[in-house]
Order: C-alpha cells, then sequence, then structure tokens
C-alpha cells in the first residue's frame, strides 16, 4: 500500500510541476501535442521548464535529487537551460533549520553546541540531498585552533529512502519479469547496489572513513587535497573534517582569472580519476562540480579539492584488470581483443562469433576517435554500446554502474573544463603505464618480495619435512640401509638448497636487469 500511494505521489509531481507536457512535446505526433494543450489546461505552468523540474526533483526527495546531480553534468544532452537549473542541485537544495542541525549535534555528543565548538556559524554553507555543512572553529587535542566544516544529516532520511527504493525494487521487478532484456539487465542486482550506497550515505563515520582512505591513496599524487579528518568529533550523524578554502570548480572565469591552468586541471581530473580506478581500485564516485574545487592557496595552487565522501566506489584485482585490458584495446583499436575479453568474462554467451562483435564494437567506437572532447559523446557512445548488447545479449554488470556513473561526471566535468581536451590521449599512456606495471617485472618482483616471508619460513624447515616423510615410507631390511638413505636424503636436501639459492640469486639479478631496460624505455 505505502508503495502504491509513492507511486501516486510521485504521479501527482509530474502533473503539478507539468513535467508530462515537456514528455509529449518531445514527440513530432500532432496529436501527442494536442494532448499536452488539453492537459496543461486550468494549471500555473508560467515557470521555466527546467526550475518546474528542479523543484519536482526536490520534492521527490534524496534519490531524484541525486538522479538530477548526474544529469546537470550532461550539457551535451540537455537544454542549457534545464542543465542550469539542475546545477542547483548540487549544493543548493534548501537548507534545514540551523536550531536542528544544532539539537543533532548535541544529541550526537550529549553537551551543548558551544561546549564541543569554539564558534558555530547558524548559516549554512551548503546544502545538498542528504546533509548540510556549517563552519566552525574547535580546539583539538593539542590545545590548537582548527577552522573546520560540521557535515550533519538531514532528518528523517531512513524513512523517505526506505519508500522510494521500496518502489524501485517494485518497478525493477517488473522490469525482470516483463521485459525481454529484463534478465539481462539485472535491475534487481542494480537496485540493491544503490541500495548500498544510499545507505552507506546515511552513516556519516562511514564517510569519514572512506575520507581517510582516498586522502592516505592520494598523498603522494600532488593533484587533489581530501580535508583531514577529526575522528574524536565524529558520529554516524555528524562529521567534523579540515575546513578546505577553494573556487568551486563551475566557477571557470574566476578561476582564469587567478590565472589556474585550465587545460592542465583538465588533464589533472583524468589522471586522478584513473588512478583512484586502476591504482587503488577505491574511487570517489560523486563527482559533480559541487563537490568539487580548486585551491587558490600558494602552497597548493592549482590542485583539486575533493569533498563530500559518502559514495565510493570498489573494484576487484579482476575487475581493474578486465577494464584495463578493455580500455587499451579500445585505445589501441584492437576491437577483436575487446570482443574477446567479453567473452573470455562470461559478459556475452560463449557461442558467440567473435567476428560479429568485433564488427558490431567497431561500427560504435571507430566514428569518435582522433576528435576533441566537444566533438564526442560518451553518453551517445554507451547508447549505442548499449544496443549494440541488446543484439548480443550482454549482461549489465551492477558492480560497474558506479563507475559508469562517474565516468559520465568525469566527461560532464572535461567538457567544462576544456572542450578540446582528447579523453583518448590523455589516458592511453597512463593505462599502458599501468598495465606494464600489472603484467610486467614489476608485478613478478612486488608478488616475490609479498611471498619472500613465506619462502624463508619454508626453506629452513625443507630438511625436516623430507625427514618426516622418509620416517613415514615402510620400513626397509637392515639398519645400514635406513642409513643410507638418511644421507642420500640430506645429500638432495643439500642439493635442492643450493639450487634454490642460485636460481633466486639469478631470478632476482634477471628482473632488475629488465626493469632496468623498462625505466629506460618508459622515461
Amino acid at each position: 500500500m505505502k508503495r502504491l500511494l509513492r507511486g501516486f505521489t510521485i504521479l501527482w509531481v509530474v502533473f503539478r510541476y507539468g513535467l508530462d507536457g515537456l514528455l509529449l512535446d518531445s514527440f513530432q505526433k500532432p496529436w501527442l501535442r494536442l494532448l499536452s494543450r488539453a492537459l496543461s489546461v486550468g494549471r500555473n505552468l508560467d515557470a521555466p521548464r527546467g526550475q518546474r523540474l528542479r523543484q519536482a526533483l526536490e520534492s521527490l526527495g534524496p534519490i531524484f535529487v541525486k538522479f538530477g546531480q548526474v544529469l546537470s553534468t550532461r550539457r551535451d544532452l540537455l537544454p542549457a537551460d534545464v542543465a542550469d537549473e539542475l546545477a542547483l542541485l548540487q549544493d543548493r537544495v534548501p537548507p534545514f533549520p540551523a536550531e536542528v542541525a544544532i539539537a543533532t549535534i548535541e544529541r550526537a555528543f550529549r553537551r551543548p553546541v558551544d561546549e564541543v565548538f569554539l564558534t558555530f556559524d547558524r548559516k549554512p554553507v551548503a546544502s545538498a540531498s542528504i546533509a548540510q555543512v556549517h563552519f566552525a572553529t574547535l580546539r583539538d587535542r593539542d590545545g590548537v585552533e582548527r577552522e573546520v566544516a560540521v557535515k550533519v544529516l538531514r532528518p528523517g532520511m531512513l524513512p523517505v529512502i526506505e519508500k522510494d527504493l521500496g518502489l524501485m525494487r517494485l518497478m525493477a521487478g517488473w522490469v525482470e519479469s516483463l521485459s525481454a532484456d529484463g534478465k539481462r539487465l539485472k535491475p534487481r542486482e542494480v537496485v540493491a547496489e544503490f541500495d548500498n550506497y544510499l545507505h552507506d550515505e546515511l552513516d556519516l563515520v562511514r564517510e569519514a572513513a572512506n575520507a581517510a582512505q582516498l586522502r592516505r591513496n592520494m598523498q603522494g599524487l600532488d593533484l587533489v587535497l581530501i580535508p583531514e579528518i577529526f575522528w574524536d568529533f565524529c558520529h554516524p550523524e555528524v562529521m567534523v573534517m579540515q575546513r578546505m578554502k577553494g573556487v568551486p570548480i563551475s566557477q571557470i572565469d574566476r578561476l582564469r582569472a587567478a590565472d589556474v591552468d585550465i587545460p592542465k586541471l583538465a588533464r589533472d581530473g583524468v589522471t586522478i580519476f584513473f588512478t583512484q580506478v586502476f591504482r587503488d581500485g577505491f574511487f570517489h564516485a560523486d563527482m559533480h562540480p559541487g563537490n568539487i574545487q580548486v585551491s587558490l592557496e600558494p602552497a597548493t595552487f592549482g590542485r583539486y579539492i575533493s569533498l563530500d565522501f559518502g559514495i565510493v566506489g570498489t573494484l576487484t584485482e579482476s575487475d581493474k584488470e578486465y577494464l584495463a585490458q578493455n580500455f587499451v584495446a579500445f585505445f589501441r583499436r584492437d576491437y577483436k581483443r575487446v570482443a574477446e575479453l567479453h567473452i573470455e568474462s562470461g559478459w556475452v554467451p560463449p557461442n558467440t562469433r567473435v567476428n560479429d562483435l568485433e564488427s558490431a564494437i567497431r561500427a560504435v567506437c571507430e566514428p569518435y576517435f582522433d576528435r576533441p572532447l566537444k566533438e564526442i559523446s560518451l553518453g551517445l557512445v554507451l547508447m549505442r554500446l548499449f544496443q549494440t548488447s541488446r543484439r548480443f545479449h550482454v549482461e549489465i554488470q551492477p558492480q560497474l554502474v558506479l563507475l559508469q556513473k562517474t565516468l559520465l561526471n568525469i566527461e560532464g566535468l572535461g567538457r567544462e573544463l576544456d572542450p578540446e581536451l582528447d579523453l583518448w590521449s590523455t589516458a592511453k599512456p597512463f593505462l599502458e603505464k599501468w598495465m606494464l606495471e600489472q603484467m610486467g617485472p614489476q608485478r613478478m618482483w612486488r608478488e616475490l618480495r609479498a611471498e619472500a616471508p613465506h619462502y624463508a619460513k619454508l626453506i629452513p624447515e625443507l630438511p625436516r619435512l623430507l625427514y618426516d616423510a622418509l620416517r613415514q615410507r615402510k620400513p626397509l631390511d637392515g639398519q645400514n640401509q635406513v642409513v643410507r638413505e638418511l644421507l642420500d636424503a640430506q645429500h638432495r636436501t643439500n642439493r635442492l638448497l643450493q639450487a634454490i639459492i642460485y636460481g633466486g640469486v639469478g631470478f632476482v639479478l634477471g628482473l632488475l636487469v629488465m626493469q632496468f631496460f623498462v625505466r629506460l624505455r618508459i622515461f
């Protein structure tokens, strides 16, 4: 019953804000346009269409707001007026009262807010679909006053999200049972993945842990800044972190006026994304412009500032290797290898003809190479690949849904910063170097070092293990025969130890020589 009521609520919001008219007006059939005009009689639809769409998404709740945030980055797919309005969803969602935020903080820390912070700004600096942020000042363990940002969870979020997720599960079940592509698209698994990510966002301690992990991973890259977390002031409903000072990345004119290298900023964004995905397998999965700033401080000038870590994506080693091989094959235009990878991974039926799949992938991707980003729409490429996948019964991989969403965000960001950016040529050297590190001598050397403690423990035990094995054999005639066998076993053990030592030294020297020549070729 609750799902049915929620469904009626969605239909009512669509009708109230005239979204049905926007949909019907997009068709060319005259009778559909006439129906749109008939339905609009008696309704006040004077507000611009973008504003009505934004207000409708805001009234439907956090899931729909997040959908609008993703859409706002795709200016190549949306009219400019609609994209501008949806951009307001990134950090300008109507805030909840400061009194509610203060009550949440005092309930979390069990003391008045004035005892927690030296100062607390009651006016929120940013407000999003899940939480809002206030600036404050606190005294850390060393007695130093620190400027901080306090993130406070919106009250009553869980019941709202549960209602929407319940409706999405119901609709996913309908799609799976009624659609010919239902089983291949795995809508229930996709909804389950979305469920996990949304619930993760409702626990700010988990978000703080995500931020700490990303901060460690990115320390050596010198391209992005991630705030420090103050663990003594973290709670599932409240998170306190270092206050970051930067310019929102959407304010490109302001960045240009400050002499920020915009094309380099675009390239750095691609590098950060691919580093998090393929090196770490742990990536920021909510990279819309509202969560990204640029530092203008002298010591960190031109670096990204990453915020809001409620949604992160993770990839297994097999996922990373498979994706990297696909990307490299795409960049090399080796469409046959792409087809083979799809078959090897089990994403398509094993009886699929490689040549047919190769030809279909080539027809989709070949027209887009050697073009600047302004002439490439990754959204359109993905749509054509989706049509191709239907023909070959490709199974959707739910664990990669976040990666696809983030890749679309990255494309939208790159398009805003530098329309001339060549996404392919920027990413190709990084992925080829990563593949060399994963498949070449560097990986062998890392695995050898990782296994060294095990080998060091095993080698001294070999004589005892051989002796125990001899004792378990059937008894032989005569004591001399036993002694002779023990001596032979000891000689074999000595020869084995010598072979292992010489072989290990030779193997290590060979790796060092190979690594030397590899470095010469790369650098």
